[in-house]
């Protein structure tokens, strides 16, 4: 039996139930990061994803562990020196939730697979979260997860991307953003999330081996979905795939592809993130 698979061997937390909302002040935050006037407000349909900031974990500080995550979380996985990053997802919309609605949100383990990726062994966790109004599905959700084990100080061997000035020209329907060191804290507080690759340079350089800050994968997911929600198309699926990290103070892109799907990143360079609407 490999590490990891005995590691979490017996592994199998038990689905729980939680309620959140999205007010209209966090969504004209999050609009204030695309440099966006409030895109919606209260009773209106809340774009695409945006639930994510109405249902936040709010651990305590003895909670978190020293790369600024929690340490014990419900559906975080038993690994020693563990390494967390988002993998992707996907959404289906059967009706949209609204801006400041309070919604019931289920959620279980779905699956917990061991794979070998390029650096190694991984575990890949998918987490499966149902929204509701009363007893009325509204949305529903899976989200994947890699962990892995990693010693600190253990280089990644992943480097900037330079934007190539052979890239094609973006489309006029392309979202264009440059995440600085600011861009990334303040998303960082909108989602209560503390982790330290995101706002710590010395950390995330010296321990997890990033050249620079890491961008989001959320963000980069919110950028592909800006495209279709500033032409006003309607969006009911959503799957995504991150690829390829992306790192603070490099433009990135998110446009649509010519097999009409979406993809964000440098311009020039292999997408950091993929997804595909319908």
């Amino acid at each position: 039996m490999s590490d990891l698979a005995s590691a979490t061997e017996g592994w199998a937390p038990e689905p729980i139930t939680t309620t959140g909302t999205t007010t209209a002040w966090t969504v004209a935050a999050v609009s204030g990061l695309f440099d966006l006037d409030p895109v919606a407000g209260e009773g209106d349909p809340l774009p695409l994803l945006w639930h994510a900031f109405g249902f936040l974990e709010a651990s305590r500080e003895s909670e978190l562990g020293d790369d600024g995550h929690e340490r014990d979380g419900h559906f975080l996985p038993p690994i020693p020196e563990r390494r967390r990053m988002v993998a992707g997802g996907r959404l289906r919309v059967t009706s949209p939730m609204r801006v400041g609605e309070t919604c019931t949100r289920h959620s279980s383990l779905t699956s917990a697979q061991v794979k070998q990726g390029r650096s190694g062994e991984m575990l890949l966790v998918t987490v499966r979260h149902e929204f509701r109004r009363d007893d009325e599905l509204l949305v529903t959700e899976e989200s994947d997860y890699v962990y892995r084990s990693q010693a600190p100080g253990q280089a990644r061997g992943i480097g900037f991307d330079e934007p190539s000035s052979d890239a094609p020209a973006p489309s006029a329907d392309a979202v264009a953003l440059t995440p600085d060191e600011v861009l990334l804290f303040r998303f960082s507080a909108l989602t209560y999330n503390a982790h330290r690759i995101h706002h710590d340079q010395p950390y995330v350089t010296g321990v997890e081996g990033y050249p620079g800050l890491v961008v989001h994968g959320p963000l980069l997911a919110l950028m592909c979905l800006e495209v279709p929600r500033r032409r006003g198309e309607p969006v009911t699926a959503f799957d995504y795939r991150l690829t390829r990290s992306a790192f603070a103070g490099v433009r990135l892109v998110a446009d649509r592809t010519a097999d009409g799907g979406l993809a964000a990143g440098v311009p020039g360079a292999p997408p950091s993130i993929t997804a595909t609407v319908g």
